[in-house]
């Protein structure tokens, strides 16, 4: 009964979308300089706006919050009890993040719609995610373990993506950037997680070892938009009965428990290895904190470290992996940050003693103090944060900074990536990537590259490594991981985006390119 029922409010609604549908299509069309809000419509709610504009959903979300005053309300079919709340009015984020914090949870729906890393600190709310937090910060606060992440980074970039680099650069063939960089954070996320090199990026004419892990991370936040968006009952029978998204999920969830036991399996060998070995030091891994600890070893049979671990890699693959392409992306298209840059890094090339054919590379304490890359980061992850969206729900209903009432129940959305492309949040240039406007005036009278320190803008302005409590624990080490990164590749080789190809977000709760980034490169000549 209950799967008829389903299978007729489907088709109900579908019936009933479709002339919805193509009215607001042609509303649209007939509207070319105007945006036309979202209409929340009987019956259906918001569904026949977000079907006509599932394309292009992030900038579609940017425009009619542009249109609306940085907020608007939404509802969903009748009869799912689906309110929506959409903002990026930076006073509503400081407080939803920050001063009334406790009101606006993450909530059993989010930890729902991640089942995959249920438990793990980036789904639950309360007193376990401070205890799981204050763990963290004593796991990446260890000195021995912060060097073994600078060097697995610095080392991969030099024995592994330059050398390929170097490789493509010298056959001048065009290749997907998206996909080499992702093959290179997967790795560098891995090998400190696991204490374990997966080995996913070579060189050209060796043979490329399959992804699957990686794609099945893709597919966890491809199909998490979608249970974002259409009552939970929907994903949920769609889930029992193994069909349609569901069903690809269920497949990437084996995928990635399986890529955890495989790489726990060759951490131990590894151990076993070391152990022979006399006066092997100790292992230095993310994993070895947590193997011993009863909270994460019984509970659930493993379960709560087996989500902590992917926690940890998509947390740290997605941060870096999503961003590096939308840097190089930014940075090809302004040849004077580029060389700003490289006047910043100069001073240091010019200590090192390097042969015309050697690849430069920058140690991270060497890139740490750089203002300008910073700069140049920051204003990428502005215009295109690795997570586009943040999701509460509403505890007690309350009145928000801009005048809005929410209830109790109410979603909360909040839109990073509307949010850097506010006029009234960064100032008529909010849609040009300029990494000046992160440094003082006087920085930016002196040639922008002589300025000793960034211009100070409150996280619930930048989102991009969340705000308030729940700030990014490992915003440091993301960004010495894409300073060693870029300071080599823009040092070493010109980058050019080859031209006719459609860049644009794919539809997911990360923001990669849709059909990744084919660039070619040229070996610099110095």
């Amino acid at each position: 009964m209950a799967i008829s029922f389903l299978q007729e409010l489907l088709i109900s609604t579908l019936v009933l979308s479709v002339p919805l549908y193509f009215y607001f299509k042609s509303s649209t069309r007939s509207s070319k300089n105007n945006t036309v809000l979202p209409t929340n419509w009987p019956i259906v709610g918001i569904l026949p706006s977000l079907i006509a504009n599932i394309h292009n959903l992030h900038g579609y979300v940017a425009h009619v919050l542009a249109a609306s005053g940085q907020s608007f309300r939404a509802h969903g079919p009748a009869g799912t009890g689906m309110r929506f709340f959409v903002t990026c009015d930076p006073a509503n984020v400081r407080h939803i993040f920050t001063t009334n914090q406790a009101n606006f949870p993450k909530g059993a729906e989010f930890a729902e719609i991640f089942d995959v890393m249920r438990g793990s600190f980036f789904t639950v709310d309360g007193e376990p995610v401070r205890r799981q937090r204050a763990k963290i910060q004593t796991v990446l606060g260890g000195p021995r373990l912060l060097a073994r992440m600078a060097a697995s980074c610095r080392d991969k970039v030099e024995k592994a993506l330059l050398p390929l680099f170097t490789d493509m650069a010298r056959m001048g063939t065009p290749f997907d950037l998206q996909d080499v960089v992702a093959r290179f954070v997967f790795d560098v996320t891995a090998t400190p997680v696991f204490g374990v090199d997966p080995g996913l990026l070579s060189r050209i004419g060796m043979p490329m070892p399959p992804v699957d892990a990686a794609v099945a991370m893709d597919t966890v936040m491809e199909v998490a938009l979608f249970r974002h968006t259409v009552p939970a009952s929907c994903w949920k029978a769609m889930r029992w009965l193994r069909v349609g998204p569901e069903r690809k999920l269920a497949a990437a969830h084996a995928v990635l428990r399986g890529f955890i036991t495989e790489m726990m399996e060759k951490r131990i060998k590894k151990s076993r290895e070391e152990d022979v070995q006399k006066g092997a030091a100790p292992a230095v891994d993310i994993v070895s904190s947590y193997i011993n600890d009863p909270e994460y070893c019984e509970e659930n049979g493993g379960g709560l470290l087996r989500a902590t671990l992917i926690n940890y890699m998509i947390a740290g693959r997605d941060t870096i992996g999503t961003t590096l392409p939308w840097v190089f992306y930014n940075l090809a298209k302004s040849p004077h940050a580029v060389s700003i840059i490289r006047d910043e890094l100069s001073p240091i090339a010019s200590r090192k003693a390097t042969g015309a054919d050697t690849m430069m590379i920058f140690e991270p304490e060497e890139t740490k103090p750089l203002v300008y890359l910073t700069a140049a980061l920051y204003e990428s992850l502005r215009l295109y944060p690795p997570g586009p969206i943040e999701r509460k729900t509403v505890v007690a209903g309350d009145v928000l900074p801009s005048g809005h009432e929410v209830r109790a129940g109410d979603t909360v959305f909040i839109s990073l990536h509307a949010m850097g492309r506010m006029e009234g949040v960064w100032g008529k240039d909010c849609l040009e990537y300029n990494p000046g406007r992160w440094l003082p005036e006087t920085g930016e009278e002196d040639g922008v590259g002589k300025a000793k320190r960034l211009r100070y803008v409150p996280s619930h302005k930048f989102l991009a490594f969340n705000s308030g409590p729940r700030m990014c624990l490992g915003k440091d080490i993301a960004l010495m991981q894409l300073k060693t990164v870029v300071a080599a590749v823009v040092w070493n080789f010109d980058v050019e985006v080859v031209e006719g190809q459609s860049v644009e977000p794919k539809l997911s709760c990360i923001l990669q390119i849709k059909n990744g980034l084919v660039v070619k490169l040229k070996k610099r000549q110095m």
